[in-house]
């Protein structure tokens, strides 16, 4: 009886261990199919916590722009400056070229900021030294130009850009806003800076890349002769200049390139509708694109996406309010400006509108 029971006990107890394996084996395809139809939730999960989680931790919004191929591919679709008739393409080269002035019929009836007339001597000295008149060949030879143009306004200032910035293959600054101490903010990354000799710093190390250019931005015939006696280290002359420029200059010369005028005109007759030239003796204040506002322009002309940081001024009524993310200067430094901030507000909301830039953060 006892050897019974336990036979029949031992047969029941292999049975049932014999359906084991088929109840697991069904449990776990069960669950192969609950995986297979969850994995585009799940997928759908991580995009929604890249684009607001991801981009809050640089400071923007679920909305904010990022340097990704997708935009560019939107870019190339959408074609968003054909109404606004400007002379921009991909194939403009930004900085003169020695060929080009000297060895070819290039007539310029203009005098500087918009053209080289009078200062055709000067430019020939600089542009025989400067090593290169190109963008470096990793730039120039991508298929995507994703640019960031940073602006010196406060409203860039506590927004934690500085890492969502330095993912751009191009980034523009401009004069001589600083980096170090700042990185939070505006990132470190510099592909180019725009200045002039008022606005040079002493040693352009300190905040920018080892391999950035420095675009000369000639204002006047006294930059570009400022800038050839820093590189045939001639005797400096000190007249001409609203603020004494540095007497020396720590700037590489391959590093150097000279922005076309063109840009600047174009700037100011396309986008700012202004006068290049005033009326014998007229009463008029001369008016001038700002080095922010040429910056975009240029942008636009080189680059597939051109986003935007650090742009705007605060109301002119609030004259202690600083206008930059550094220093201390406020409205009221620009009381004698030569730049027309208003005017300069409406291009850039035009832009905006039209879909050619876009903000890195929320702006007025």
């Amino acid at each position: 009886m006892c050897r019974g029971g336990t036979g029949a006990s031992i047969v029941t107890t292999q049975r049932q261990n014999m359906d084991v394996p088929d109840h697991d084996s069904q449990n776990t395809r069960t669950i192969q199919s609950w995986s297979i139809r969850l994995l585009p939730v799940v997928l759908l999960f991580i995009s929604y916590y890249y684009t607001h989680v991801f981009l809050h931790s640089y400071g923007g919004t679920s909305t904010s722009p990022t340097p990704g191929k997708v935009l560019c591919e939107g870019w190339y679709n959408s074609k968003k400056l054909e109404n606004l008739k400007f002379n921009l393409t991909r194939k403009n080269k930004l900085f003169l070229k020695l060929e080009e002035f000297f060895w070819k019929q290039y007539p310029s009836d203009i005098a500087l900021p918009y053209g080289i007339k009078g200062s055709e001597l000067f430019l020939l000295k600089v542009l025989s030294v400067i090593a290169s008149y190109e963008m470096p060949e990793s730039v120039e030879s991508l298929d995507c130009r994703r640019c960031a143009v940073i602006g010196n306004g406060f409203a860039i200032k506590n927004r934690s850009l500085g890492g969502a910035i330095n993912k751009y293959d191009i980034v523009i600054r401009l004069n001589d806003a600083p980096v170090r101490g700042y990185e939070d903010d505006v990132g470190n990354k510099t592909t180019m800076r725009l200045f002039y000799p008022e606005s040079a710093l002493l040693d352009p190390g300190i905040h920018n890349d080892p391999d950035t250019l420095m675009v000369l931005i000639p204002f006047k015939r006294e930059d570009l002769r400022w800038l050839k006696e820093i590189l045939y280290d001639e005797k400096r002359v000190r007249k001409g200049f609203w603020r004494p420029p540095p007497q020396i200059w720590q700037g590489k010369t391959s590093q150097v390139r000279v922005l076309d005028p063109f840009f600047l005109q174009e700037t100011a007759t396309k986008l700012l509708n202004i006068p290049l030239t005033l009326p014998p003796k007229s009463k008029q204040k001369p008016v001038h694109p700002t080095t922010g506002i040429l910056a975009i322009y240029m942008a636009l002309s080189y680059c597939d996406v051109v986003h935007i940081a650090g742009f705007g001024y605060p109301p002119t009524s609030d004259q202690k309010h600083p206008i930059h993310y550094y220093g201390y200067d406020t409205m009221k430094s620009m009381k004698d400006s030569t730049h027309d901030v208003s005017l300069e507000a409406e291009a850039l909301k035009k832009l905006e509108d039209s879909g050619a830039i876009q903000y890195l953060h929320p702006h007025s």
